[in-house]
């Protein structure tokens, strides 16, 4: 079956009378709100040359802390951020027994990150004020990767909460789904509400997944994004360059995927 026919089906199942022509503006539209620009700083790595590494703007001085869900059995970016960057680092991930190795004395949750409060779970708005307390000073950092509840804690979050962090690092999940009609409305409101605060100044494909294709339209699966708070964005200097020198396969055991085309 095409990609347009899978999508009027799922359209006429969903009720979403769309039509065809429409689809493929909004899906082409989403892209486009994905594309990074230059943010007028260098790009830096931060943490190891496989998972757990991520390029964020060399924008960090005078950030209080980091906030890392989803930490899982790594925690290279965090050690980095602690030991060069003097930048405290709290954890939290219930689908492990503890911090990894070399973040043993970190402060460490046994919780997921969600959009409730309760043994199991936390709320980032929970979670900031539980770590830090009323003192709004300072500006933080986030790096999230909680296998697709991404999009449950962006719409949770409110707008104020959001304006404390200067640098986040998404790991947006399931991107696939925008061939699909409400997975196209979920991901393009969560990521309409990151960019009313945030710019988008970095992308790169995590090569644990892979390159989904349909009606000419390529999206990675797995995608790491990068944003910076929009008053620390700084005039353009030029064309980035795709993709960048110190960008990394997550998984070297496995072929290496490019950015497609059109999120460039």
């Amino acid at each position: 079956m095409s990609w347009k026919n899978a999508l009027r089906q799922a359209a006429l199942r969903r009720g979403y009378m769309v039509s065809l022509a429409q689809a493929d503006r909004d899906l082409h539209q989403i892209i486009d709100s994905f594309r990074p620009r230059d943010c007028g700083h260098d790009l830096i790595r931060i943490g190891g040359d496989r998972d757990g590494g991520y390029l964020v703007p060399d924008d960090l001085s005078g950030i209080r802390a980091c906030l890392s869900p989803g930490v899982s059995t790594t925690a290279d970016f965090e050690i980095a951020l602690t030991r060069d960057w003097s930048i405290p680092c709290f954890l939290a991930d219930r689908s492990v027994d503890g911090p990894p190795k070399g973040a043993e004395a970190f402060d460490f949750e046994p919780k997921f990150l969600g959009g409730t409060d309760d043994e199991a779970f936390s709320r980032l708005e929970t979670w900031v004020q539980r770590k830090l307390g009323p003192d709004t000073s300072g500006d933080l950092l986030l790096q999230m990767d909680i296998e697709g509840a991404e999009y449950e804690v962006i719409f949770d979050t409110p707008a104020s909460v959001w304006a404390r962090f200067r640098v986040v690092v998404i790991e947006f999940h399931n991107l696939q789904s925008l061939f699909d009609p409400y997975g196209r409305v979920v991901i393009a409101a969560a990521l309409r509400k990151l960019r009313q605060q945030f710019t988008v100044v970095h992308l790169h494909p995590n090569n644990n997944d892979g390159i989904y294709t349909a009606g000419g339209i390529a999206i990675p699966g797995v995608l790491e994004v990068t944003l910076l708070r929009n008053d620390r964005v700084k005039p353009a200097r030029g064309a980035l360059t795709f993709p960048h020198p110190l960008d990394r396969d997550n998984n070297q055991g496995r072929p290496g995927i490019a950015l497609p085309r059109a999120w460039q």
